[in-house]
């Protein structure tokens, strides 16, 4: 059973109206060139019935011979429907008009029937291509649809572990704060589970979800580490994908961190015309190798999900400073 979608009703219409067009424009120049009315309807009629049979083979072809048989690999039984389209599409230009023309003009007509069978098979050969251009289109879709739902799925487990890292090192030091970075994690993994099952959410809900987040993260910094969120006036009503800088907020506290020494983690996030500007800077201290907490897959993914959402649309900054500052700066153009 054939699915129709509504693009594929958009299609359909603007198919048709091109082919009106095509069949119309005929009658529409002898108008305009002689301003005779009954000729122009004549050279329109002309028209209709030369290229009925090549519009009848694209129509079918396109909607029933393509997808129920050539895609289904039955080649033989879409040649012969293809055979017994072209046939039924002419006999009505040979029965209909062969008895009526002189002996003279029979050549010429053969000719022309000759023009119309190509004809037909040049409009089974468009509809073959744009079928396999749209097919590969869908599957090309489908496929990107795939990675980004194995992208997002790495996200919850990542932000789950290295979020429980650190609810596991604060109940070694205050049960009370522990219970209540426990309710925060609560309210987190609603928001991942439930909120974010779409391709996009609105920017609000992201900026409250990392601000969550942030808190959350805080209870595990001493006084060495200053933590810094800054929103700029943006509008509230844009969308982005779920969970999209989640990572490089965990990354930030993963390495900005350091009981010993003065560290800063500054976050940013702003508007910039029609640009969405996120900036995360934090003092580089690399974990050593036998820490595997995150698995380092974070950044990975974010670069990942940006390509294939936003292909040419973002750009991606990512320096230490002199000042041994880690930065990363995305732009997204929307």
């Amino acid at each position: 059973m054939i699915k129709i979608k509504g693009k594929e009703i958009w299609l359909f219409v603007a198919q048709v109206l091109l082919l009106s067009l095509i069949v119309l424009s005929p009658g529409f120049i002898s108008y305009i060139s002689s301003g005779d009315g009954e000729l122009a309807l004549e050279s329109t009629w002309i028209a209709f019935n030369w290229l009925a049979p090549s519009i009848g083979a694209y129509l079918l072809n396109f909607y029933l011979c393509i997808p129920l048989l050539w895609f289904r690999h039955r080649y033989w039984q879409y040649g012969v429907a293809n055979a017994v389209l072209i046939i039924i599409g002419h006999l009505h230009l040979f029965v209909r008009n062969i008895s009526n023309l002189p002996d003279s003009f029979r050549a010429g007509y053969s000719t022309f029937m000759i023009f119309s069978l190509l004809l037909c098979l040049m409009a089974i050969g468009i509809a073959l291509s744009i079928r396999y251009m749209m097919r590969r289109s869908e599957r090309k879709q489908k496929e990107v649809e795939a990675e980004l739902a194995w992208l997002k799925n790495q996200i919850n487990p990542h932000f789950l572990f290295n979020t429980l890292n650190n609810i596991s090192s604060l109940a070694q030091i205050d049960g009370d704060e522990t219970q209540e970075a426990i309710m925060q994690l609560s309210d987190l993994l609603r928001y991942a589970m439930y909120e974010t099952n779409k391709p996009k959410v609105r920017l609000d809900g992201e900026v409250e979800f990392m601000r969550n987040y942030i808190q959350l993260m805080k209870l595990r910094c001493n006084e060495m580490t200053t933590v810094n969120f800054q929103l700029s006036t943006f509008n509230s009503q844009l969308e982005v994908p779920p969970l999209l800088f989640i990572s490089l907020v965990e990354n930030a506290f993963k390495h900005g961190m350091d009981s010993n020494s003065p560290a800063t983690i500054d976050i940013r996030l702003q508007q910039q015309d029609d640009t969405l500007v996120f900036t995360c800077d934090n003092t580089n201290n690399p974990k050593p190798t036998k820490d595997r907490s995150g698995s380092g897959i974070g950044l990975d993914n974010t670069r990942r999900r940006l390509d294939l959402l936003y292909p040419g649309r973002y750009t991606w900054e990512q320096t230490i400073t002199p000042e041994n500052i880690y930065h990363v700066c995305i732009k997204l153009k929307n």
